[in-house]
This record gives C-alpha cells, sequence and structure tokens, in this order.
C-alpha cells in the first residue's frame, strides 16, 4: 500500500506504464508490517510513504544532469524561494526530464514531470498548502507478459537479456495529475487539526502485444507461441479528503499522545477497447523465438467500445493513542474501522459493500538505555481486485499478523540492530487457478496462507567515516493443508551497504553492495511446467568525488 504524505490513497494496478517520477519527492519511509492501521486497508507486507517536497524559507536551487548506459538522458530542476517580504508564503517549482533506451530490444521511454507547491501561514495558527504535478510517460515498443521459459519436453529453455516478444507498433503511454491542499491549525499549545484534499487523473493509451504458449515451445524449433493484439485507453480518477485531530495530554502522571481522524475515498474508472478480428494474423501461431520487430503486421483496430467500468468508495474511522505506562513500559493501542464499496461492470454487473473493524495494539519494553523489546498485533484487511472463473470479485482477505523483537544500539549509539521474529495468517488471498481458453481470461481462487519467519537488521555508522546497512530474513510460507506455497518468493533474501569517505580526504567516498536470494520456483499457468531459478546475488560498486566542496 502506499501513502502521499501520510494519507492513504487507493492503489492503482501497472505493470510497464512508466515509473513514477521520485524528484517531486524528499524522501520515501517504509513502514514495514500489517498496516491496517494506517491506510485502512492491507496486507502483511508494508506501506510506502512518499513525503513531498515543500518550500524552504530562503531562496535556494539545485540542477542536475545525468547520462547513462543505453542513451539514459536526465535533466533536472528544483527552486525555492520566498514569495512575500515577510517571509510567511513562499513556493517552490520541481521539473525533469529523462529519455533513454534499453537491454530490450526496440524498448525505449521518456518522461516529463512537473510539481509546483505553495504554502503560507494563514493567521497566527493556520498553515495552508496547495500543490499540483504533472507526468507524462511514453513507452515504446514495450513487453506485455513475460517471455516463455516452458518446453514441451519439460525442459527450461533460456534466452538472452536483449529477447522481447513485443512488436514494433506497441506503445504505452500515461499521463498523471494531481493536486492537493492541506489546512493545519493548532488548536493551543498541544493539540492541532490537520485537513487535507488530494486528487489523482491518470489515463492510459496503450496498443499492445501479447505471446503465449498452452502447450510449451518446441525445444528444437522454438516454436509454439500464439500471439494476442490489444488497443485501449482508461482512465481513472480519485480523490481523498481527510481530517485528523492529535495532540499531547496529561495521564498516570505523564505525557501521553492520541489521534483520531476520518477519511473519505472515492473513485471511478472507465476502460475502452478496439476489438480486433480474431481471425487476425495477430491472434495466430507466431515464428520461432527470438523472432523480430515486425514480424506480425499491426492489427486492423475496430471502433472505440467501453469494455468495463468501476467505482470504488472507502470511509473509514480510526484513533490511536501513544501511552507511556511507567518509565519502561509503553504502549500504542488503535483501531480502524472501514467500509468499502464497489459497483460497475467487468462483463458482469457487480455491487459489493464490506465493512471491517480492525484493533492495533503494540507493547515496548525498555530493558535499558540501549536495549528496547516490543511486541505487537495487527488486523489484516483487504479487497481484491481478481475474481473467480465466473467474474465474480473474490471477497476481501483478512487476516492477523504479530511480531516480536528487540533493538539495540551500538558503537555510542552510532549502530542499531534489529532482530524480530513475525507470523501472519491470510484468508482467502487471491492465488491464480490458470487461464481460461474458453474466456481469454485469467482466474483466481483464495488461499488460506501462513507465513512466519525471523529477520536481522543492523544499520548505523562503525566509526567516522564507514555506513553499513545489513539484513537477513528467513520465511516460510504454508496453504491451509499445511503444505509449501507461493514458492516463487524466495524462503531466504539477504542485503548488504557498505559506504566509506576516504580519511584524510572526504571528498572521496566509495562502497560495495548486494543482495542475495535463495533459489524459487513457479508453475507455469498454461502448460503445468515447474519454472525454477537457482539462488543468485547481485553484487554493486561505486566510487564518487565531491568535486567542489
Amino acid at each position: 500500500n502506499t501513502q502521499i504524505d501520510g494519507v492513504g490513497l487507493p492503489n492503482d494496478w501497472g505493470i510497464v506504464t512508466g515509473a513514477m517520477d521520485a524528484f517531486g519527492y524528499e524522501k520515501l519511509e517504509v513502514i514495514r508490517g500489517a498496516n491496517g492501521l494506517l491506510t485502512g486497508v492491507g496486507n502483511a507486507s508494508g506501506t510506502i510513504n512518499y513525503v513531498r517536497k515543500r518550500p524552504t524559507n530562503e531562496a535556494r536551487g539545485e540542477v542536475g544532469v545525468s547520462v547513462g548506459s543505453w542513451g539514459k538522458r536526465r535533466v533536472e530542476v528544483d527552486y525555492s524561494t520566498p514569495i512575500t517580504a515577510d517571509g510567511r508564503w513562499a513556493a517552490r517549482v520541481v521539473a525533469a526530464h529523462e529519455d533513454g533506451d534499453s537491454y530490450l530490444r526496440g524498448f525505449t521511454n521518456d518522461r516529463n514531470f512537473l510539481y509546483g507547491v505553495v504554502d503560507g501561514q494563514i493567521g497566527e495558527n493556520g498553515t495552508l498548502t496547495l500543490g499540483y504535478s504533472w507526468q507524462k510517460a511514453n513507452s515504446d515498443q514495450n513487453m506485455w507478459g513475460a517471455l516463455s521459459f516452458a518446453n514441451t519436453d519439460g525442459s527450461q529453455p533460456s534466452w538472452g537479456r536483449s529477447a522481447s516478444t513485443t512488436q514494433d507498433w506497441t506503445y504505452w503511454n500515461t499521463r498523471t495529475r494531481t493536486a492537493f491542499a492541506e489546512y493545519t491549525h493548532h488548536l493551543g499549545e498541544n493539540w492541532e487539526v490537520k485537513a487535507s484534499y488530494n486528487y489523482r487523473q491518470i489515463g492510459n493509451d496503450d496498443q499492445l502485444f501479447f505471446a503465449f504458449s498452452t502447450t510449451g515451445l518446441d525445444p528444437q524449433t522454438h516454436t509454439g507461441l500464439v500471439g494476442w493484439a490489444y488497443k485501449g485507453i482508461d482512465d481513472m480518477d480519485s480523490h481523498l479528503g481527510d481530517v485528523t485531530l492529535n495532540g499531547r495530554f496529561q495521564l498516570f502522571g505523564r505525557e501521553q499522545e492520541a489521534m483520531l481522524g476520518v477519511s473519505v475515498a472515492k473513485s471511478s474508472a472507465t476502460t475502452w477497447d478496439h476489438p480486433v478480428d480474431p481471425n487476425d494474423p495477430a491472434f495466430g501461431a507466431l515464428p520461432a523465438f527470438p523472432y523480430a520487430g515486425n514480424a506480425i503486421a499491426e492489427p486492423e483496430w475496430g471502433p472505440r467500445t467501453r469494455s468495463n467500468w468501476t467505482n470504488q468508495r472507502l470511509k473509514r474511522g480510526y484513533g490511536a493513542t501513544r501511552l507511556a505506562l511507567t518509565d519502561r513500559l509503553k504502549a500504542v493501542v488503535g483501531f480502524n474501522w472501514a467500509q468499502y464499496h464497489r459497483d460497475g461492470n467487468n462483463g458482469n454487473n457487480f455491487d459489493q459493500t464490506e465493512s471491517n473493524i480492525s484493533p492495533y495494539a503494540g507493547f515496548t519494553w525498555d530493558f535499558n538505555d540501549r536495549v528496547l523489546g516490543y511486541v505487537s498485533y495487527s488486523d489484516i484487511y483487504q479487497p481484491q481486485d481478481q475474481y473467480d472463473r465466473n467474474r465474480v470479485y473474490l471477497d476481501p482477505t483478512k487476516g492477523v499478523n504479530y511480531e516480536v523483537g528487540v533493538k539495540a544500539e551500538w558503537l555510542d549509539r552510532r549502530l542499531l540492530t534489529t532482530l524480530a521474529l513475525f507470523k501472519a495468517k491470510q484468508q482467502g488471498l487471491a492465488t491464480s487457478g490458470g487461464y481460461d481458453l474458453d474466456t481469454a481470461m485469467y482466474w483466481y481462487y483464495g488461499v488460506d496462507v501462513e507465513s512466519k519467519g525471523v529477520e536481522f537488521e543492523a544499520t548505523g555508522k562503525l566509526g567516522e567515516h564507514a555506513s553499513l546497512v545489513f539484513g537477513f530474513t528467513h520465511l516460510s510460507m504454508n496453504n491451509q493443508d499445511g503444505g509449501d506455497t507461493y514458492t516463487w518468493v524466495p524462503r531466504r533474501t539477504a542485503n548488504l551497504v557498505f559506504s566509506s569517505r576516504l580519511p584524510g580526504y572526504e571528498a572521496l567516498s566509495y562502497g560495495i553492495g548486494g543482495r542475495w536470494q535463495s533459489a524459487i520456483s513457479t508453475r507455469d499457468t498454461y502448460t503445468g511446467t515447474t519454472i525454477a531459478q537457482g539462488s543468485y546475488a547481485l553484487l554493486n560498486a561505486f566510487i564518487g568525488w565531491d568535486v567542489l566542496p
């Protein structure tokens, strides 16, 4: 799940629609674990919070130019300045352009991004912020779906890194517009209320080509792929209003914190297709793979036709309090009430309403001023966009998440280590059931999944110049029958980043890093063949020089 400035937004589905430019954000925060308290809906993995850039109190700017492999070029500009003589109002403008090719055959993309924000004081106790962003991203000759790795004899082919199933006439272009308003008012010394409104409009214009096989490829001729062409346009509008009250109060002879909030979100999405004659060559057998980008001619697209539409609404009421019960024992207790509604047509008419209350509780214990232990419990609740063989949406997945751990500081508080045990149970999690050739649609069914594991992480400074990030996770996942499930998720992962500055000449920095994961496997949706990938590691290194102080 995602948030922007701490406000939960509805998630969107995307594949190669062009990455969201991160230059408009001051930082990205990753909150791991079940997030029902934060977003109202969520799974056991976590939340990413995008923190927008805001105007600064003094005039300053930044210009960046970068080039890279595969023809990558990027220019970015960031300028902030006060706009009133007393400095009570300020503005900031951010812009970026990037384009480049790829190691994949024919794939190119470009992206333009613009963001403007103004904020200032309203009276003595209020602050108002207004912002708008626009992004246009174009991708040409992009893949739709993945390569086939199943042969008819059960073996697994390998392909060159440039291999692609796309054709020269494919593209996927997106346009994203956002606007927001935020007002914060201080109610005395200890309390404040914040009201915000977020708007997001996303449009897609795509012309795509998909290659698949229901039998596997001939290991000698590499034939067996079948084509599928698609042209469509879709638009989605999202609105989200949120009001929160938070502050401090006295209880048990200590200062405590509390927060209450309500929010309402709604979105509407419509998709238009351009039907194609099913006898067109784009829907027939394909040449031996890898083939050229002009192997299949662009189809004769039919007239634009509305194919499906969806309306969604999410209402929330939530609250939490941080309590210092003793000098050593502290607690976080909260709840989230959510009502989710969805109606529309995806080939079938549907109208669904769900509501759920999710409690949350966490406790920490200070063993001493360097070591802290904690336990937490949170509910899991997430509506699902997948549907079964009859095109009926699956029920939301529900469950619980537990975690217990210990955090310790070392080396005069420069290094923080965390050891955690976690366990999550999810009911009715959407799992691929295969591909229905009669309806030309994927279908899903619900599976009860239990995941548990242990995680260790160390982050901080080893000395005056050296920094370290190291993590290791061991995970197990089982279905309702106790068998191993979701085998494409690596059971063991490790990551390392070490960086330092050269003692005696701090303008020179260097570092190494890497990520390792254990072997994974999955069942090919069409052929039933098991596809496996062995364990592997990715290693990285860098060296940098601050030319100017």
